[in-house]
């Protein structure tokens, strides 16, 4: 994961260990280098090196996801992070949601913040729309981090629509706002950092082929909600949905789904009637929480020591 790759921050000079070695397919000779305990094979890294730098990583951006969240709610805002590869139809979904919820729910706030690599072009099109934007560059960073979430909602309108209100109970009521968050595009390595969102939403565009949960099962682990897009196209396209929900299901069997098209307006309605509902699984929830991952690594990082001594 990127964690240990680079993107998230320098290594030091010296990771020290031996890398982790393929595990080879006896029958085809593919290698796999996510078979060990760290699920990652870094050169000129041990596995149980890679499993410290990744605890290390997660557990101060988890910090700061906390305060997020803790932030968020003391505005009564739900705040959602959409996830998905490039091409989804995030940002043309996120158009047609805000129109729908500024003619149907006024009275509830928006805001976005988009994470790209480089240029404003999502940002810019959100604008369009009337809600507020904070457009956040990662340079060559392939994920947003809690503090980079940080930053933008201090500089968004919404930051101060609900002040004062104190904690706000989603248990018994909708929110009174709404912050999109944008991923950058990528089914990899958004998956492990929380942002302090309420929820994870994975999107998988009918174009991209029903057996990406498979290939990529951290992200679909990760979500509570993956919504099916572009489902306008299924005609012209050999897509099989059932197929693609068993798949994410499989991976995760508590995930919710739901079908619609942007284009032509079909499952809208449920889309809009999920985000609004009082209560909806949160990224806190222990099965989806960094905390669980931390701790499923330290217990891997200790069988490693016991397997070491």
């Amino acid at each position: 994961m990127c964690v240990v790759c680079g993107c998230s921050g320098p290594l030091p000079a010296a990771a020290g260990g031996s890398p982790q070695a393929a595990v080879v397919d006896a029958g085809t000779g593919d290698l796999h280098f996510g078979a060990g305990a760290a699920r990652v094979s870094v050169p000129g890294m041990s596995e149980s090196r890679a499993i410290r730098i990744e605890q290390d990583v997660l557990g101060a951006n988890n910090q700061v996801a906390q305060h997020n969240r803790a932030h968020f709610h003391a505005h009564g805002v739900r705040a959602l992070n959409l996830v998905s590869s490039p091409g989804s139809g995030k940002t043309t979904l996120l158009c047609a949601t805000i129109r729908a919820l500024q003619q149907d729910h006024p009275e509830v706030a928006l805001a976005v913040i988009e994470g790209d690599q480089q240029t404003s072009n999502d940002a810019d099109r959100i604008r369009a729309t009337g809600a507020p934007a904070i457009q956040v560059n990662t340079g060559k960073g392939c994920h947003l981090d809690a503090p980079m979430v940080a930053q933008a909602f201090a500089r968004l309108a919404l930051h101060d629509h609900a002040h004062g209100h104190g904690h706000h109970d989603y248990g018994r009521h909708p929110p009174q706002s709404l912050l999109f968050i944008e991923n950058v595009g990528n089914l990899v390595c958004p998956a492990l950092w929380d942002l302090g969102e309420d929820a994870k939403v994975v999107m998988l565009s009918v174009t991209e082929g029903e057996d990406k949960p498979l290939k990529y099962p951290d992200m679909f682990a990760a979500a509570q909600l993956m919504v099916l897009t572009k489902t306008d196209l299924l005609p012209h396209l050999q897509f099989d949905v059932q197929r693609c929900m068993d798949y994410a299901r499989r991976v995760n069997p508590g995930i919710r789904i739901l079908q619609l098209s942007a284009s032509s307006g079909e499952g809208i309605s449920a889309w809009i009637d999920w985000l609004l509902q009082a209560s909806i699984p949160t990224a806190s929830t222990p099965a989806y929480s960094v905390q669980a991952r931390i701790a499923q690594l330290e217990a891997e990082l200790a069988r490693l020591k016991a397997g070491q001594g």
